[in-house]
Formats: structure tokens, C-alpha cells, sequence
């Protein structure tokens, strides 16, 4: 494979597909729209340069323009929301290869009702829910249930329309948020679910439409705060693979949910080319679907792709191109752990001071991984503070000790005023 990428997005995430494409045989640069200053690299042996392109991810015109200049065949949406309004469609609709689903599959991450719709007909275990269009309805459910459920913005929110209510008053709280505007559009509907008990994972699989191949399951922690409490984030850290899942419980997985899913969209013509990502929680029945999104977790991507060997871009061609069979297989790298912790700015998940300078004493053989995410670039290059979750550490190792040691590590190397993480991040695996 010979080719040029682009890469939509500008977070963390995306940094890391860009690095991870970046390595793989045959291409030759890695661009990334609109991307972010600390994505720019000048490549070295083995691995391609990535450059950024000013382009915003919702402007087709624009993508469709630099694909054009700079001869790309393939792309890779990152994000929901460029997916959900249709990019992969449009960019399709002029002869490019796009991994990535069109707008009729992206609605299962777009619309939780319609998600729930769809995998009742696949017969996919999930939480028994009820959707509600008002508040009056939504607090008479919650009189009737008389338990506290999970309250889900029924579109998307940016990972923050989600609450997992403890109490009857945290319930109602959220639906009041909701009704009142928190979320926009996406909170006009929601989804109230029943709760679920169990450890909670993230799986992610490759799609042509009809085949697939899964990733090794990650775990996410959502809570900004110790001990997994306070609000919830887009994710302050992940680890990946998860140690009580074996290869029999992934070929279960597969078989009992994500090709049957799969089915589904098809049963609905919908040719889904891109990433099924899958948020389960292990019931004590069994896994059991909490959400589904139609692109790479953030930050399990981070924590993933590092675990990978073979040729992520040929692999990402063949799904986009509905040939799957044809590609080189993916392999892990042995008993590798990764394991991934997120910085945040100061206020967050609330409004965030940006602005602050970004430093690091860090050098080239620190070891570990740095993905950037919000992040602006001054005149003179140098990085600073611009968004929530600012950037993810990740380090490799033999165990998750290691693995953990050389995150945090590599994150005590990086300063700025207000820099928040969790010290905890992996705590379910590690040692000490």
C-alpha cells in the first residue's frame, strides 16, 4: 500500500490513528484535518510524517478539496459528529475511500432509541429502557420504576449525556438538566435505562459491512474524581487488554452481538464500513450491551492501537473497500499491557481555563507514548492549554505495573497550571 491518509479530528484520538497509520508499510504522509500543533511530526525511520491541514471537520467542501491536493486514498473520520451529519456519504459520493459509516449507520451512537430499536430486532442483550419526550413524563416513569435508572440524552453530547443515578434525586436532577437545555437538541429525548451490575468494558471491532475483527478490550474510566466518583468525563484513562476476558469470550461476543448487528444494519440496507464500538457491562448472565458508537473510543484508542502489529492502514482500506478477507491480519504484541492516563485542564468536565503554557522536560528516551488533544499552537510553536482533556500519556510494559509506571512517568514530565489527573487510573489491575 502506497498512499497518502487524512485523518479527521483534532483530539487525542485522532493523534493517535495518525501515529498508528503513520507506522504502517507503504505511506507516505499522514495529514490531519484540522488536527492540532502537537500532532505534527517529521517522521522517521519507518514511520511517515504527519502534517495538519486547516480544514474543519465539518466542512465538506474543504476535506473533499484537500483530499484532491494532496492525493489521498483513503480517510478516516475520527469523531461522532462529522460521521452523524454525513461526511463519509458526501466524501463517497466523489469516488474516495472513507472508513467510516454514513449517516443512516452513525445513528446508532446519533439516536440511543434508535439503537435500542435495532438491537432488539438483532436480539443483542441490552438494558431494559423506556424513552420519554418531557420532563411530567419522565418524572411520572421514574414515580412508576420507583428505583433510580440510568438517564441517557437520547443524541449525541460529547460522552457527557449520560448519568448513572444513584438516588431517585440524582434521577431527577439529570432529567431536569436535560429538559432544560444542558444538552441541546440531543436532550429533547431520553433514554432511561435500567442499571446493570457488573465490571463495565469497551470493545471495539473493524467493519467491512459484513465481516469484522476485533480489537483487544480496553477499560475506560469515565469519573473525574479518586476511586471512580464525581461527574463524568469523555474518559480520564483506560487499560487495555482487559485480563478477565479470554479469546472464548470475544468469539462469544462476536457471534452473539456484533455480527448480528451487523445483520441488522444490512436487514435495514445500511452497509456499515468503519468501527462497531461496543460498551458492555459483564452481568452476571452475561455480557450485555450498554451503548453503542460509530468510532474509535477516546481514550481507548490511545490504549489500543499501541498494542497492535501489522498494517493498520492496508486493514482500515479493506474494510473501507468491503474486503476485510483480502487484508493482512492484525496481531498484539504478545503479552504486552498498555495502559493510558488522561490530563486535564482546571474545571473540567465544567468551562476549563485554557491558554496555559505546556511544557516538557521530557526526552526523546522518556519512553511512553504523548497523544495530544486540546491543544493550540503560539507563532513560535510552542504548545498550550485549549480544551477539556488536554492530552494522554501511555506507556507499554510487560504487566500493567510497568505499563502504569512508565504513563505516569512520562505524564510528571509534562507541566501546566492546572493540570488535572488521577492518580488511580488502572487500579483494578494494578499491583501497586
Amino acid at each position: 500500500m502506497t498512499a497518502n491518509i487524512l485523518v479527521i479530528g483534532s483530539g487525542g484520538r485522532e493523534h493517535s490513528l495518525a501515529w498508528a497509520l503513520a507506522g504502517s508499510p507503504g505511506v507516505q504522509t499522514v495529514w490531519v484535518a484540522p488536527g492540532n500543533g502537537g500532532m505534527v511530526s517529521p517522521g522517521t525511520e519507518g514511520s511517515a510524517p504527519i502534517a495538519v491541514a486547516p480544514v474543519a471537520a465539518d466542512d465538506g467542501t474543504g476535506i473533499l478539496r484537500l483530499c484532491r491536493d494532496k492525493a489521498v486514498t483513503l480517510v478516516v473520520i475520527g469523531p461522532e459528529a462529522p460521521l452523524a451529519a454525513g461526511l463519509a456519504d458526501h466524501l463517497r459520493g466523489h469516488g474516495l475511500t472513507v472508513f467510516g459509516p454514513g449517516a443512516d449507520g452513525a445513528r446508532l451512537e446519533a439516536s440511543k432509541t434508535w439503537a435500542k430499536q435495532l438491537m432488539t430486532q438483532a436480539g443483542v442483550p441490552t438494558a431494559p429502557g423506556w424513552v420519554v419526550t418531557s420532563r411530567t413524563e419522565a418524572m411520572d416513569l421514574l414515580h412508576r420504576l420507583g428505583r433510580p435508572p440510568v438517564v441517557k440524552a437520547d443524541g449525541l453530547a460529547a460522552g457527557k449525556g449520560v448519568t448513572v443515578a444513584n438516588t431517585m434525586a440524582e434521577a431527577e436532577a439529570a432529567v431536569d438538566r436535560a429538559f432544560a437545555g444542558a444538552f441541546g437538541r440531543a436532550g429533547e429525548k431520553l433514554v432511561l435505562e435500567e442499571r446493570l451490575e457488573g465490571p463495565e468494558v469497551s470493545v471495539l471491532a473493524l467493519c467491512d459491512g459484513r465481516d469484522l475483527v476485533l480489537l483487544p478490550p480496553a477499560q475506560d474510566h469515565k469519573r473525574i474524581g479518586e476511586g471512580d466518583t464525581g461527574a463524568n468525563t469523555g474518559g480520564m484513562g483506560a487499560y487495555a487488554p482487559v485480563p478477565f476476558l479470554d479469546q472464548q469470550d470475544l468469539e462469544h461476543m462476536r457471534s452473539a452481538i456484533f455480527l448480528p448487528v451487523l445483520a441488522a444494519l444490512r436487514e435495514r440496507g445500511i452497509d456499515y464500513r468503519g468501527v462497531l464500538y461496543g460498551g458492555m457491562m459483564l452481568t452476571a448472565t452475561g455480557p450485555t450491551v450498554i451503548e453503542f458508537n460509530c468510532r474509535f473510543g477516546d481514550p481507548e484508542c490511545q490504549c489500543v492501537l499501541p498494542l497492535l502489529e501489522g498494517n493498520l492502514a492496508a486493514v482500515l482500506q479493506a474494510c473501507a473497500l468491503g474486503r476485510l478477507g483480502e487484508a493482512p491480519m492484525l496481531s498484539t504484541r504478545g503479552s504486552r499491557a498498555s495502559a493510558c492516563v488522561v490530563a486535564a485542564a482546571e474545571g473540567y468536565p465544567g468551562p476549563v481555563r485554557r491558554g496555559d503554557l505546556i511544557t516538557d522536560t521530557g526526552s526523546v528516551n522518556s519512553g511512553g507514548m504523548v497523544f495530544y488533544a486540546g491543544v493550540g499552537s503560539t507563532a513560535t510553536g510552542q504548545l498550550r492549554t485549549a480544551g477539556g482533556r488536554v492530552l494522554a500519556s501511555v506507556g507499554l510494559g510487560d504487566n500493567f505495573d510497568q505499563a502504569f509506571d512508565q504513563a505516569y512517568n512520562r505524564l510528571g514530565q509534562i507541566h501546566y497550571t492546572g493540570k488535572t489527573a488521577r492518580s488511580d487510573i488502572g487500579h483494578q489491575v494494578r499491583r501497586r
